[in-house]
């Protein structure tokens, strides 16, 4: 590689052009998980409100999560391309959309929605935050962070529609089904990697790794690890513990506040859990990962107590509009910024205390925890469903005490001695 060059730690890079459609990737991987958003938050609003429906959004969870770590490895070691993941992650992406507008006891409901969807939204989720990373490497996690974001609100228009005319919400998912079939197609065919290594050529690699400003707040690892050296220390275990116990609640939100019948209060709910993740992303970048995760678990876990007090004191004759009062509000926008805000801070955090060689598979083994986290909404949400104060209870316990854990996460392979 004659053209590489050498940053102070050892890292080799490849300087070449920008290509003129980066930008018009980046839109479509963003679209692409704005259509598959209707898969998780579209249908545990409006359909995950009884043991059946429930058993399928878990089940959907697992497979979502378990579908994106082999797909990154396959697409990694070049035996999967880009094109073939992502027609394959549109058409299940379709057949699940299209399963949710069936009846939950149809037969097709389970296989459809819980098996091909979950496999088919794992495989565009993994596979956009893949190519969005490497054709941004200078600032992968800002970028990762707006796209995910997308996989947070894309689901907005479809709660708005099934609020105005709830009857009409089996033609949502279909309208929503044939969007997600054209516009990952379209992701398809346009989205792929830059070459191995590639950085672009008018950003000095060897200055961006000696900037003392961003690494005051975001430090290198200590060296490039592997998914299996990963495994065997304390950090990514702890990682994922953090995204089960955030995870869980981040779901049982939407299905708690979709019960009150305030659909004004769910949207806000759902857009904030897009959007908050491109701002923690930004505020990460000024203050630190660990102390801006910190601050999303505790406003996740005060939206908690914010909503159950809201049920707490709701008449029960109350109706949707008048439901919960001010504090449904207040926690449904608590809830919001903290509900999705720490997916993204994971994913850097992981290339903060792994390095970035291999951080997509790393992060992806962290992701796979999101299968215990559907396990744990659904009983959360099924607890809920009788008594929805003592579930919310729960739900804020399981943010605050990973809140209360964070600021001991040190990076893998520094001395103990090294202050955090």
């Amino acid at each position: 590689m004659e053209n590489a060059v050498r940053d102070w730690r050892g890292r080799s890079y490849l300087p070449g052009p920008v290509p003129a459609d980066r930008t018009r990737m980046f839109w479509l991987a963003w679209g692409a998980m704005a259509a598959i958003s209707p898969l998780q938050y579209g249908y545990a609003a409006l359909l995950a409100k009884e043991a059946t429906g429930l058993t399928l959004l878990a089940v959907w969870i697992a497979c979502q999560a378990a579908g994106a770590l082999p797909a990154l490895h396959l697409v990694r070691r070049g035996r999967l391309g880009v094109r073939t993941s992502l027609a394959a992650g549109a058409a299940l992406s379709f057949a699940g959309l299209a399963a949710a507008a069936l009846p939950l006891s149809a037969p097709g409901a389970f296989v459809g929605y819980a098996l091909l969807g979950g496999l088919g939204a794992g495989l565009v989720y993994g596979v956009c935050g893949e190519v969005v990373s490497a054709w941004y490497p200078e600032r992968p996690a800002a970028r990762v962070g707006l796209i995910t974001g997308a996989f947070g609100y894309g689901a907005v228009p479809l709660l708005v529609w099934a609020g105005i005319a709830p009857a009409a919400t089996s033609t949502a998912f279909l309208v929503a089904a044939v969007v997600a079939l054209a516009v990952i197609g379209t992701a398809a065919r346009h989205l792929r990697l830059p070459p191995a290594l590639w950085w672009p050529e008018d950003v000095d690699p060897r200055s961006h790794a000696l900037d003392a400003a961003r690494l005051r707040t975001t430090p290198e690892a200590a060296r490039q690890f592997g998914p299996a050296q990963a495994l065997r220390t304390r950090t990514l275990p702890a990682l994922a513990l953090i995204l089960t116990c955030a995870g869980a609640v981040s779901v049982v939100d939407v299905i708690v506040v979709a019960g009150t019948g305030s659909w004004g209060a769910l949207a806000v709910l759902v857009a904030l859990n897009g959007a908050s993740r491109s701002v923690a992303m930004r505020c990460s970048e000024l203050f630190g990962r660990r102390r801006v995760l910190a601050a999303v678990l505790t406003a996740l876990a005060a939206g908690q107590v914010l909503l159950a007090t809201a049920l707490a004191t709701t008449p029960p004759d109350a109706g949707p509009v008048t439901a919960g009062g001010p504090l449904l509000w207040l926690g449904a926008v608590a809830a919001g910024l903290g509900g999705g805000a720490f997916y993204p801070l994971l994913a850097s955090l992981v290339r903060e205390f792994f390095g970035v060689e291999r951080a997509g598979e790393i992060h992806a083994v962290v992701y796979s925890a999101k299968a215990l986290a559907g396990a744990g909404a659904a009983a959360l949400a099924l607890l809920a469903l009788g008594t929805p104060v003592t579930a919310l209870a729960v739900a804020a316990a399981l943010a605050a005490l990973p809140a209360l854990a964070i600021p001991r996460l040190r990076i893998p392979g520094l001395p103990a001695t090294i202050p955090l």
